[in-house]
């Protein structure tokens, strides 16, 4: 998403962009869309997240690299954590499903593909090294709980599938 898109204003936006997600360092919190606003009122930056999942451990990490970004630029700062609307990997943003492919993690697929893929059902989880799609199910975890751990067939280089939540 865009600071428009958002309403966040493109100074603190730009801050936000260099807020690297803890799990997976190539993306910003931004494009991991986790940042559900951020404003500026009476000097002090608030900025509202929402957890990938509830009780996902990154958030704390994340609250203080949001204050810290904030600090080196002179801001006070005050991060509420949002729970509703919950987050979805519909808001991981475009320019974020191609870091993950380019880090060696699969993107999240529609609801209906997750399922199948999870089940061992259909091969629709793409290779992130190679571009197979000759890839099969190991765990439906992978090194964290929003990731399952796939095989390719084809290069036979294990990686992480990033599950789809809605």
């Amino acid at each position: 998403m865009t600071a428009t898109e958002l309403h966040i204003d493109q100074q603190l936006f730009d801050i936000l962009e260099t807020v690297s997600d803890p799990e997976i360092p190539v993306l910003s919190i931004m494009e991991m869309g986790v940042v559900h606003s951020a404003i500026l009122v009476n000097d002090v930056v608030e900025v509202e997240i929402t957890p990938t999942y509830s009780g996902c451990p990154a958030m704390d990490v994340i609250t203080d690299d949001i204050k810290s970004a904030f600090k080196q630029k002179g801001f006070q700062t005050n991060v509420k954590l949002v729970l509703s609307p919950a987050w979805t990997t519909d808001w991981i943003t475009p320019k974020g499903r191609v870091a993950l492919e380019k880090y060696g993690i699969a993107s999240p697929l529609t609801a209906e593909a997750d399922k199948e893929a999870l089940l061992g059902n259909k091969k629709v989880v793409k290779c992130p090294q190679c571009g197979s799609l000759n890839t099969k199910l190991v765990s439906q975890f992978g090194s964290t709980a929003c990731k399952a751990f796939f095989q390719c067939e084809d290069c036979l280089e294990p990686f992480d599938y990033f599950k789809c939540l809605k």
